[in-house]
C-alpha cells in the first residue's frame, strides 16, 4: 500500500530546486514517510513553505516516537575481604566443571565452595546434587538462605577451564548475574570465581572487564518503544579476588565506555525504519562528533555532493527512496601527539532494504527484519562513540557510512542497469537485492582517498554467511594475513567470534559481465566469497583491507533484539594500532 502511494506521487518536496524563491507544483498527493498531503492542483510554495513542508515530512509514520532510555549505572568495586562475610542481595560464584568435583562424602574439594557449604551446613552440596548442577556453561542455581550476610547464593557454570585470551565465558557469567538480579530485583551483588589460582594480573584485569561488560549488557533493556517498562534495580557489583588499585579502576572505566558504544549500536539497530532514516542516522553521527568535538569532526554529504564525487554505485541504490541518502564521515584525531597509523572503518548503512525490484518475497525472506541492514553502520558509530571517550593516541580513524534505503519507485534502479562507481568501474546490476555491496563500493573508494593504511568494513552482507557459520559467528575475508591476525586477536580480547573464510580468486569468473566490468552477484554457490571479491575491486592495492560479514551475529533471535556485535572488537583493534 505504502509503495503504491509513493508511486502515485507526481513529485517530491525534496526535488524543489534550492535556488527557487517560489515554485508551482502540479500534483495530486505527496507521500513522504507515510504522510499523505492532499492539496489543490496548484500549490504556491515559498521558501518558508519549503521549510514547513520539510518539518512536516520529518514526522514519523505511525506517529511513533522513541521514549527516553535509562542506561545502566552500576558501581563496580574490588573487594579483598572474606567472601562469607559479604552482606548484600546475591553472592554469585562462577564455577568450572572441575570446581564441582566432590570427595567420597559428597563434599566439595574446592576451598571456596567448601567454606560456603560449611557455613550453609551442607545445603550447597545438597542442592547442587539434587539439581544436577555440574558447572557446565550456562547452568545456574540460586539458593535463598539464612545464615550468611547475603540473601541468596548463586552458582553459575562457566564450563571447562577457559583457555587462551578469550573472555567469552566470563562475559556470560556477568550476564547471568544480571539476569538473576533482574528476577529478584536485587540492588547489590558480589561476584567471585571459585578458582582464581594461577591467574596473572593481566588475566585478572581481562576477566574483571568481561564480567563487568556482561553485567552492564545483561542489565540493559531497550524499552524506548514500550508503553510500560521496569527500571533496572542493580546498582552495585563487588568483585572478589580479581585485584584492586588504579589499573583495575582504569580497566573498568574503559569497559563502561565500550558498553556505552554497544548501547548506542543496539539502539540504532533496534530502531524501526520509520524512525531511523538515513537523515536521522546522520544526525546521530553529528551528535557524536558534537559530544566529542575535541577529537571528532563530522562531514555529511548530500546527494549533490555525492554526485560531484561520482558515487554512481551508491546513488543508484538510493534513487528510489523519498528519504534522501546521507554519506557520513566522522574523523577521529588524537588530542595531542603525532599520528603513526591511519585507519578507516566502513559500515553498510541500509536503514531499510526492500530488495528493490528483486523484492524480498516468500517465507524466510525476512523483509520485516530489514531494519537490521544498517548493522555495520551501527558498529561504526558505536565504536566512534567509545573511542571518543577513550581518546587513543597516535592513531587517526575515519568512520564512514553510505546511508540510504533500497526501495521501489519509478526513479529506482532496475535489474540490468549499469552503474558507474567513483573509481570508474562499471557494474551491471543483475540483482537489486545485492545492494549493500553497491553502497560499500563507493564508501571503500572514499576511504582509500583519505590516505589510510588499513580498512575494516562491516556489513550484514549475505545470507550465505549465516548458512555457513550460523547466528553467532561472523565471517572475515582479507588478502592480508597480518590484518587478519590483528582483527582476530582483537575479537578474542573482546569476547566475539570471527572465522576467516577464503577469497577464492577463481570464483571471480562468475562475476564477469558481457557489457560492463562486472555484475553485482554471482551464482548461489560461494555467495559470501563472491561478495568479498566484489568489494576488493574498490580497494587500493596499497591499502590493507578486511571485510566482516556480520549478517548472523547482528541480531539475537532468542532475545528478539540487536547484539551490538563488533563494537568491542573494533575498539580493541584501534587500540592495538595506537601508541601506548
Amino acid at each position: 500500500m505504502a509503495a503504491a502511494i509513493r508511486l502515485a506521487a507526481y513529485t517530491s518536496l525534496a526535488s524543489i530546486p534550492s535556488s527557487s524563491s517560489s515554485i508551482f507544483i502540479n500534483f495530486r498527493s505527496i507521500s513522504h514517510l507515510g504522510i499523505s498531503i492532499s492539496a489543490n492542483p496548484l500549490l504556491f510554495c515559498s521558501r518558508r513553505g519549503k521549510r514547513m513542508a520539510h518539518a512536516v515530512a520529518k514526522a514519523t509514520l505511525g506517529l511513533t516516537h522513541p521514549g527516553q532510555i535509562d542506561h545502566p549505572k552500576i558501581s563496580f568495586a574490588a573487594k579483598e575481604t572474606d567472601l562469607v562475610e559479604w552482606k548484600g542481595d546475591i553472592l554469585a560464584v562462577g564455577v568450572t566443571e572441575k570446581d564441582m568435583a566432590k570427595d567420597e562424602n559428597s563434599k566439595f574439594q574446592n576451598s571456596i565452595l567448601k567454606k560456603l557449604d560449611s557455613q550453609l551446613h551442607g545445603l550447597l552440596s545438597e542442592v547442587s546434587t539434587e539439581e544436577d548442577f555440574t558447572g557446565k556453561d550456562g547452568q545456574s542455581t540460586v539458593i535463598r538462605i539464612a545464615g550468611l550476610g547475603s540473601k541468596r547464593v548463586n552458582l553459575i557454570g562457566i564450563g571447562k577451564v577457559p583457555t587462551g585470551s578469550s573472555t567469552f565465558a566470563y562475559r556470560g557469567l556477568g550476564e547471568s548475574v544480571a539476569s538473576a538480579a533482574k528476577a529478584s530485583q536485587a540492588n547489590n551483588v558480589a561476584i567471585a570465581l571459585a578458582s582464581s589460582e594461577g591467574l596473572t594480573p593481566e588475566m585478572k584485569l581481562a576477566i574483571a572487564s568481561a564480567i563487568a561488560k556482561g553485567a552492564l549488557l545483561g542489565t540493559y533493556e531497550d524499552n524506548r518503544f514500550k508503553s510500560e517498562s521496569k527500571k533496572a534495580a542493580l546498582k552495585s557489583v563487588d568483585l572478589f579476588g580479581l585485584g584492586a588499585g588504579p589499573e583495575l579502576e582504569k580497566k573498568l572505566k574503559y569497559t563502561e565506555y565500550v558498553c556505552a558504544g554497544i548501547f548506542l549500536g543496539k539502539e540504532l539497530v533496534n530502531a524501526p525504519a520509520n524512525v531511523l532514516t538515513p537523515g536521522v542516522l546522520a544526525e546521530e553521527a553529528e551528535k557524536i562528533a558534537s559530544t566529542y568535538s575535541d577529537v571528532l569532526t563530522a562531514t555529511i554529504l548530500d546527494t549533490e555532493q555525492c554526485k560531484e564525487l561520482k558515487m554512481g554505485s551508491y546513488l543508484g541504490v538510493a534513487a528510489a527512496s523519498t528519504n534522501p541518502p546521507k554519506f557520513i564521515h566522522l574523523c577521529y584525531k588524537p588530542p595531542n601527539g603525532s599520528i603513526k597509523t591511519k585507519l578507516a572503518i566502513v559500515g553498510k548503512g541500509l536503514t531499510f532494504d526492500s530488495g528493490g525490484y528483486n523484492i524480498k518475497t516468500g517465507p524466510g525472506c525476512l523483509i520485516e527484519m530489514m531494519k537490521v541492514d544498517m548493522g555495520g553502520s551501527a558498529a561504526v558509530l558505536g565504536a566512534a562513540k567509545a573511542l571518543g571517550e577513550i581518546k587513543p593516541a597516535g592513531v587517526e580513524v575515519h568512520f564512514i557510512v553510505a546511508a540510504c534505503e533500497n526501495m521501489i519507485s519509478g526513479t529506482g534502479m532496475r535489474p540490468g542497469d549499469i552503474l558507474t562507481a567513483s573509481n570508474g568501474k562499471t557494474i551491471e546490476v543483475n540483482n537489486t537485492d545485492a545492494e549493500g555491496r553497491l553502497t560499500l563500493a563507493d564508501a571503500l573508494v572514499y576511504a582509500c582517498n583519505q590516505g589510510v593504511d588499513k580498512i575494516v568494513d562491516l556489513a550484514t552482507l549475505t545470507g550465505a554467511c549465516v548458512v555457513a557459520l550460523g547466528p553467532s559467528i561472523a565471517g572475515i575475508f582479507t588478502p592480508s594475513d597480518e590484518l587478519s591476525k590483528e582483527v582476530v586477536a582483537a575479537s578474542e580480547v573482546a569476547g566475539e567470534k570471527l572465522w576467516r573464510l577464503p577469497m577464492e580468486e577463481s570464483y571471480w569468473e562468475s562475476m564477469k559481465s558481457g557489457v560492463a566490468d562486472m555484475v553485482n552477484t554471482g551464482g548461489r554457490q560461494g555467495g559470501s566469497i563472491t561478495a568479498a571479491l566484489f568489494l576488493k575491486q574498490f580497494v587500493d592495492e596499497k591499502v590493507q583491507w578486511l571485510h566482516i560479514d556480520m549478517a548472523g551475529p547482528v541480531w539475537n533471535d532468542k532475545k528478539k533484539a540487536a547484539t551490538g556485535f563488533a563494537i568491542p572488537t573494533l575498539v580493541e583493534w584501534v587500540l592495538s594500532n595506537s601508541s601506548p
